[in-house]
Formats: C-alpha cells, structure tokens, sequence
C-alpha cells in the first residue's frame, strides 16, 4: 500500500476513534446525569408565582435526583432574556427555564429570539391557576351578564385594571371583548400589587385578576367575584361558575407554567427530568405550596407540554394580531 494510503487509512481510523469516544463519553455523561447542579433561570424577580415555585418544586426535584437545582433569576422582557439565554446554553440538560405564559405570549408580542422545536424545546408542566373576574361594588353589577349589558350600553366606558401591557390580565380581558362582543378599556399599571389597591378604592371597577391576590378581599365582600376563567371551576371557589358555564363555552384562560431547555437536550434527560417533575408535584409539601400561591400542579409529560404550550401560542397570537397589539 502507498505510504499516503496508509497515511489516509490511519487518519480515518484515528477519525472514527475519536468520534466512538466522543459518543461513549456523551453516552457516559447521559448516564451519569445529573453529576453537578442544575441551574434553572427564573425571568421574573424574587417573590413572585415564578420564583417561589421554581424554587420549592426545583428544590424537590434536586431532592430526588441527588444533586442542587440552583435558581437565578434574570429579569426583563416578560421572561424574554432569561428564556433567550437558556435557548442559547448547552442542551446538556444542566441549563432549564421557568416557561409561564409569558413565554408563549412573547412568541407574537414581543421581538424575540426563540421558538418552540427549533431554540427551545418543553421538559415538563408544573403548575396552573385560572384567573377571577372581580369587580367592585360600586360598579353596580352582580353577574356577568349584567356587566357585558352595561359595557354594550356604554362602549369603552367600563375601565379594567391589568398588570402591564401583554400580561394575563390584560390579555383575558381582550379575549373577553372578542368573545363577548363588547370593549372596555385597559387601566395599565406596572405590577399587580398597585392593581388590586387602586380596584379597593373604586378608582378602577374591574379586573381579571389572579385568584390568590383578590380570594381574600372577596371572601370579605370587599369585591365581588363574577367567575373564574378556567375549564372548570376552581377550588378555591367552587360555587362560581366559569365564564364557559355563563354563555362562552370554550372560554378557557389559565396561568401557567413549566420546565423548558435548550433544543438538542437528550430525550432520556428530558425524561429523567419530567419524572423526577412528576414525582416531585404529587408530594403534599409541594402540593400545599402551590395551593398558598393559589396554584394547582399541573402534571404531565414533555409531550403534553409541548402540545399545550403550542395551542397557547396560537390562541394568543390570535388575540394579539387581531387587536393590533403586534404592531404598537
């Protein structure tokens, strides 16, 4: 044989050596996962649904999977820069995202970098709630019914409080006016803590409000509960009907939120993932943390993830194209 023959034929062994060993380490790491922490990036600051949960439901899944789920939080954007900077990250499954609903909103809203299947990729749902239409008592109206009459009779005169342009709370709002035939007019303020002060005072007369932030000033008839918007009733009001029951069937707003990765993360780790997530959502410790933040768990696997996770990109973008809010 020619000597460069021989040259070619022994670089092509050293070649497919390589990449053998290249594939028994990576099979190896795979195997031997997770042998160092988890950093699951927050993108909304401390104190909040997204940051406690991910810290009681992270820390349970360290618990079970014998390593530490380490929580940063990386504010901005609606989520926006912390779900970028995990699309961008290894797909080893040591980098994972706090997806909300949020992250699928700012699919449409927002000029992101990220998209479900190509940059980012589900690993498994954690928890949801739905929200509650409250409204104060001066308003004078005592059902939903009542409420969509008087804002047909006085178009765009019936004010609603939400928590910043794009948020839950106004979006279950836009979505209700689409539904209902009518429009109201959205109040913006920059969180939810200013929202339900300025809704006690009467100085804004309703809202879609998450339920744990208002569950008290209605139990105290402080505001009025007109229903919830999930597919069915909630918990922690089970003699209000859902906007669904009232005459809007289909009608179904929760807040949500999940464990996304980088795209490439290897299906056994994402499945190891999604158990240890399984497992940790029906113990009663967490169970009863996510009830205090007036949160469900919300178990599944990646599959179903993805699968939701989509059909919400879709039902928002709807709403967000049609009420023009993509071109603001």
């Amino acid at each position: 044989m020619p000597h460069h023959q021989t040259l070619l034929r022994a670089a092509a062994l050293a070649l497919v050596a390589g990449l053998t060993g290249l594939a028994s380490h990576a099979a190896l790491a795979q195997a031997n996962y997770p042998n160092k922490p988890i950093r699951l990036v927050v993108g909304f600051a401390p104190g909040g649904p997204s940051d406690i949960i991910s810290r009681v439901v992270g820390a349970k899944i360290g618990e079970i999977l014998g390593t530490q789920v380490v929580i940063e939080n990386k504010t901005g954007a609606g989520g926006a820069i912390a779900t970028e900077s995990v699309a961008r990250s290894e797909p080893d499954g040591y980098t994972l995202v706090n997806a909300p609903l949020s992250t699928a909103v700012n699919e449409t809203l927002s000029k992101i970098r990220y998209q479900i299947g190509k940059d980012i990729v589900a690993v498994a749902p954690q928890a949801e709630t739905a929200n509650i239409l409250v409204v104060h008592p001066s308003l004078g109206v005592k059902s939903l019914a009542e409420l969509v009459a008087l804002a047909k009779a006085k178009p765009g005169e019936v004010q609603y409080a939400t928590a910043g342009r794009g948020s839950a709370t106004h979006l279950t709002s836009e979505l209700f006016d689409m539904v209902a035939g009518i429009t109201t007019t959205p109040v913006h303020y920059r969180g939810g803590g200013e929202t339900v002060k300025d809704l006690l005072s009467g100085q804004v007369k309703m809202m879609f409000s998450s339920i744990a932030p208002v569950q008290q000033h209605v139990r105290d008839g402080r505001l009025m509960g007109l229903a919830t918007t999930g597919p069915k009733r909630d918990p922690a009001f089970p003699d209000l009907p859902t906007v669904a029951e009232l005459g809007y069937p289909g009608f179904d707003v929760r807040l949500w939120m999940g464990m996304m990765g980088p795209a490439g993360m290897p299906p056994d780790i994402i499945k190891k993932l999604e158990t240890a997530n399984r497992q940790a959502l029906e113990s009663p410790e967490i169970q009863k943390v996510l009830a205090a933040q007036g949160f469900a768990p919300l178990i599944g696997t990646a599959e179903d993830f993805d699968k939701f996770y989509r059909s919400e990109v879709i039902k928002w973008a709807k709403v967000i194209k049609e009420k023009g809010m993509d071109k603001d």
